[in-house]
């Protein structure tokens, strides 16, 4: 899923670059920018929602498992034979439950930033198409939007991989297969 979503990402740079070239005069594509911007920015609302989930979803996961084995009734859950010692799984699980939790909390404040300055770029722009603001207010916001989107992509690149990484790990831990949902 990590790599589906960093492929995602990568179309959706592409995009918006795409998008801000054609504004600024350095491509010709046969549309204009604006054309360009509705579906370049529905596709940014759509991957930003995608991304955010996924680290709500590896967050979520990894605090069940904790869950379980803090509560010794859902034991079974997880293994087929319960350990007599659950302390070294524990001690994993504490730490994953904190990785996942910081991934969370690196990525998905980016992601909000991401849509909200991109959806007020958007609304600026056709507020600067029918008159009502000056090029430079929307130019700035879109600036803004695409610092945003730099920072929040290598964020969410680099914490896609450790989540990926974090996933082979738990699911080894308990013997579930890395194929496995």
């Amino acid at each position: 899923m990590a790599h589906l979503l960093r492929f995602l990402l990568l179309v959706m740079v592409i995009a918006i670059l795409l998008t801000t070239s054609v504004a600024l005069g350095w491509l010709n594509v046969g549309m204009g920018h604006i054309q360009l911007a509705i579906p370049s920015f529905m596709y940014v609302i759509f991957i930003q929602a995608f991304v955010m989930f996924y680290f709500i979803g590896v967050s979520r996961l990894v605090e069940n498992v904790w869950n379980a084995l803090n509560s010794q009734g859902n034991l079974n859950e997880l293994f087929d034979e319960i350990p007599s010692d659950l302390e070294p799984y524990k001690k994993k699980v504490s730490r994953y439950v904190h990785e996942s939790q910081l991934s969370k909390r690196q990525t998905i404040p980016w992601t909000m930033l991401m849509l909200v300055l991109g959806t007020i770029a958007f609304l600026l722009g056709g507020a600067h198409d029918t008159g009502m603001v000056s090029k430079v207010v929307h130019s700035g916001v879109a600036y803004g939007f695409i610092v945003a989107m730099g920072i929040g992509f290598y964020r969410q690149w680099l914490y896609l991989g450790k989540s990926h990484l974090l996933l082979g790990e738990i699911k080894a831990l308990f013997g579930i297969s890395r194929d496995a949902m």
